[in-house]
């Protein structure tokens, strides 16, 4: 073989294989900065949504800490049922991001916060009908009634934070 032919084809060669490599790392290149882009738009879901709760819980908490007395002043109750209803329409918001970044396993546990807000806004919404009328005879039963639901609530936030964790990469 010719000197110079050797060289044109190890030239080629060379060529071809340094092209194969940058596709290769290319396609990796894109695939890592893919998985980037979608943890940190996951993150911020998640992070919205613990947000959201976060704030509606604190006025959950000042609706029964304005329910304890034994005659409750039912314009500052309602007052901060308003607050309260308010924040969780923005709690409905971050769940429907949660929704669509997703994955399944996420997105199962957000419902399982929905039922369980929904249970102990069930509750509030009776103790705060009784306290507009006046009624006392079940309240320590809605009190303890609510204190389960809070911390069925707290369970299933628990589970998101450490779900959240997981899909996120951020174990251990």
């Amino acid at each position: 073989m010719d000197a110079g032919l050797a060289a044109l084809l190890g030239a080629a060669l060379g060529s071809f294989t340094t092209l194969g490599a940058a596709v290769v790392n290319g396609r990796f290149q894109v695939r890592t900065q893919f998985t980037q882009w979608r943890r940190q738009h996951r993150r911020d879901a998640y992070t919205g949504y613990l947000g959201a709760l976060h704030d509606r819980d604190i006025a959950m908490d000042a609706v029964l800490d304005a329910l304890r007395p034994e005659r409750p002043d039912v314009a500052d109750v309602d007052a901060k049922v308003r607050r309260f209803v308010d924040l969780a329409r923005e709690v409905h918001r971050a769940m429907e991001i949660v929704i669509i970044e997703g994955p399944p396993p996420m997105v199962e546990v957000a419902e399982r916060i929905h039922r369980a807000s929904e249970e102990l806004s069930e509750v509030t919404r009776r103790m705060v009908e009784k306290a507009r009328v006046g009624d006392s005879a079940r309240k320590t039963a809605d009190e303890a009634a609510a204190a389960e639901r809070e911390r069925r609530l707290y369970a299933a936030v628990q589970e998101f934070r450490l779900k959240a964790r997981d899909v996120l990469g951020n174990v251990g």
